[in-house]
């Protein structure tokens, strides 16, 4: 007889099978190892909230015995990772099993998951629409109810965007706290990596299962391990809210603000708080994206520039050609920004942002018009998010549904926003907020065809 572990690890890879064709999540299914896994579990008799529970990372995480691509069509030259990355090992020690690995921007340059190499995910609620990304991949998959958790990297909003853009919880925890052994690389110094789930309890969970320090990580900041899930039921009590206007309101469409605005009303959150130069935070993480991200690839532009996705090579060639007086600049403005917000954290515990400007745009969209611009889609996805990352604050992405009177089906999210290491103020406000039934993360609706034998 079949444990709970395989029950559960089998019931996800039967999903992934009569789903994925339509959402193109996966860019490898690993079911062998993942039914040995749960076999495992459930010998094992382990327990806890992660014990049995299918996940899935994108494809820039490590995985024993396959190549890590991080989007490219170059890394399937590179020989297989000899083990696990390190989140990957601690989640599957606390019963977790991981069941493959997903599709995402190449090299994590982009907010929409549209890769010319495997082609684009699409997002569950609406498949002619964008997932968001980098981490489209792992969004998807929750809100197409493939896994109920799984693995993303947040360089400039690409855990946030995409939870925003599919309707599921995600953690951008703070810059240095999870260590990324075992991860390939985008811009070192403001890479994030975190989880997506469809409820805050499992995010809390694997939050809580990924903390510890790891000397291989040089960016990670040994802190004590803080568990978070014990707290989740204070929700928002005792708690100073705070609403982010200025740049966070002008450049965000209708249902963006009104969604900012319900959770705002059910939280009695009426303190504005005005960050100064948002717009310059946000040109120095271009900045310092652009060079360092090309830094990373400047022989294989030299020698290959042909086996790059064309979007992604050229934005890389622009940044190795950046003058290091401007990038020297960006580094000076990020860190004059974020002693201007650390000041601000002294009148509130929390702040709420929308986590992208609009619901998602149809795949292919080119443009978009914001607070009278007319700007480039693919870049601006991330315009609400770039200048939080650039100072490596903690986040909770919270969705919500009806709020674009044109597409009530399309969920937002929205930015529950703390200073640095206080992941436990996020979730609790997240988990309040799903438990009054405003924010949820139900499983998309997809047209499955018959199963097999039916």
């Amino acid at each position: 007889m079949s444990g709970a572990a395989r029950t559960a690890v089998q019931a996800a890879l039967d999903r992934i099978a009569r789903t994925d064709g339509q959402v193109n999540a996966f860019t490898e299914v690993m079911a062998g190892r993942a039914l040995a896994r749960a076999d495992a579990v459930d010998a094992s008799g382990l327990q806890g909230p992660l014990a049995g529970l299918p996940f899935a990372v994108k494809n820039l995480f490590d995985l024993e015995g396959i190549a890590t691509l991080a989007g490219s069509k170059i890394e399937r030259e590179a020989p297989p990772a000899r083990r696990d990355a390190v989140l990957v090992r601690r989640l599957e020690a606390a019963g977790a099993v991981c069941v493959g690995a997903l599709n995402m921007d190449e090299y994590a340059y982009g907010f929409t998951t549209e890769n010319s190499h495997v082609g684009p995910t699409r997002n569950p609620h609406d498949l002619t629409r964008l997932s968001g990304g980098s981490s489209g991949g792992s969004a998807a998959a929750v809100a197409a109810g493939q896994v109920p958790l799984s693995l993303g990297s947040d360089t400039n909003g690409s855990i946030r965007v995409p939870a925003s853009l599919c309707g599921v919880f995600g953690l951008k925890p703070t810059f240095g706290r999870l260590p990324r052994t075992g991860s390939y690389p985008f811009v070192a110094s403001l890479d994030h990596l975190g989880p997506f789930a469809r409820e805050v309890h499992t995010l809390a969970s694997a939050y809580d299962a990924m903390q510890g320090a790891d000397d291989e990580d040089p960016a990670q900041v040994r802190r004590p391990v803080e568990p978070t899930l014990q707290h989740l039921s204070r929700g928002s009590e005792g708690l100073r809210i705070g609403v982010l206007g200025g740049w966070f309101r002008s450049m965000a469409l209708l249902e963006a603000r009104e969604a900012v605005d319900r959770v705002a009303a059910a939280l009695k959150a009426v303190r504005v708080v005005e960050w100064p130069e948002v717009d310059r935070a946000r040109a120095a993480a271009f900045l310092i994206t652009n060079a360092e991200g090309a830094a990373l690839h400047l022989d294989d532009l030299r020698r290959r520039p042909d086996d790059f996705e064309p979007l992604s090579r050229d934005r890389f060639l622009a940044g190795a050609l950046l003058p290091a007086a401007w990038v020297v600049q960006a580094q000076r403005l990020r860190q004059w920004f974020a002693r201007q917000v650390a000041a601000s954290f002294g009148e509130v515990d929390v702040l709420l942002a929308p986590a992208t400007p609009c619901v998602s745009p149809p795949i292919g969209t080119e443009w978009m018009e914001i607070n009278g611009q007319r700007l480039p889609a693919r870049a601006s996805m991330g315009l609400l998010t770039q200048p939080i990352s650039a100072i490596g604050l903690p986040v909770v992405t919270v969705p919500l549904w009806g709020c674009s009177p044109a597409h009530p089906h399309l969920p937002i999210g929205v930015q529950v926003i703390a200073a640095p290491w206080r992941e436990d103020l996020c979730l609790r406000v997240a988990r309040g907020l799903e438990a009054s039934g405003l924010a949820r993360a139900p499983v998309a609706a997809l047209s499955l065809p018959a199963a097999p034998g039916a």
